[in-house]
């Protein structure tokens, strides 16, 4: 075999070596595929965006406008992960659909808040007054636990976080309560007297909890919005990078500068 046919075959094959170490890294990087309302949650997720990268995760967010779909787009596969609810719907949503769902970490609380085109103040509230509150199990009690911790109604000693109507034992205004899906909370404010709103969707539809909300949660909420994933993945390496990055200074100080109060961290 002559000098120059011995060079070319070692070249070819430190080529193959160099093409085969080339696809090592590129199955090497992983894409993660998180669901999320859109405000906050999609724009925190974005702050994070190139943290993850920096480790080799490309962070997709999968954008969803309602309470139901990303718990069943997680237990399809369709998302590695989602980030918009609180622990006490997650273990009601559980429940419900026979779905094993677990918290991989908390990230901030957005107080629930009571809204009004019609009044300035909760003291304005007339009798009879028709408020909309969420009609899922845990937000529906979540906000007349807010209205009980303010003193519109009173509820039973037996009431827990999943409060409903029935357990309203004490309603000096009479107040009607008007159960609505929570997205459409925020349209809902022409045609009632007032409404309780979560503050994700408060903040899309252009209200600031702090300044327009006549009640509004305190930042001692146990509400806190948590990623969440199938048992399986609890201890996936890139789940405990994402969390690691959404439990990071830099977000605390995004949280507190973007959100003024509205959101408040929760780490």
């Amino acid at each position: 075999m002559t000098k120059k046919i011995i060079v070319l075959t070692l070249t070819l094959i430190l080529g193959a070596f160099a093409l085969v170490g080339c696809g090592s890294k590129n199955e090497d990087e992983i894409t993660l595929k998180v669901g999320a309302t859109p405000v906050p949650h999609s724009e925190i997720l974005n702050l994070i965006k190139p943290v993850l990268a920096e480790q080799g995760i490309t962070l997709e967010i999968v954008e969803f406008t309602d309470y139901v779909t990303p718990n069943l787009a997680l237990s399809e596969g369709d998302i590695d992960a989602n980030f918009f609810q609180h622990v006490p719907y997650m273990t009601s949503f559980g429940a419900e659909h026979n779905l094993e769902l677990v918290s991989a970490g908390s990230v901030h609380v957005e107080p629930l808040g009571l809204y009004s085109k019609s009044f300035e103040s909760a003291d304005a509230i007339p009798v009879g007054a028709v408020i909309a509150i969420p009609n899922d199990p845990t937000n529906e009690g979540r906000a007349l636990l807010l209205l009980q911790a303010n003193n519109l109604i009173k509820l039973s000693e037996t009431a827990g976080l999943e409060a409903t109507e029935a357990d309203v034992i004490e309603n000096p205004l009479g107040l009607v309560f008007k159960p609505i899906d929570a997205a459409q909370l925020p349209r809902s404010l022409d045609d009632v007297d007032a409404a309780v709103i979560n503050t994700n969707y408060a903040l899309e539809a252009g209200l600031n909890p702090v300044a327009d909300a006549l009640l509004l949660e305190g930042s001692d909420s146990p509400y806190a919005n948590i990623v969440t994933v199938l048992p399986d993945r609890l201890t996936d390496d890139a789940i405990l990078k994402l969390v690691e990055a959404l439990q990071s200074d830099a977000v605390k100080s995004y949280i507190l500068e973007q959100y003024e109060g509205a959101v408040v961290p929760a780490f």
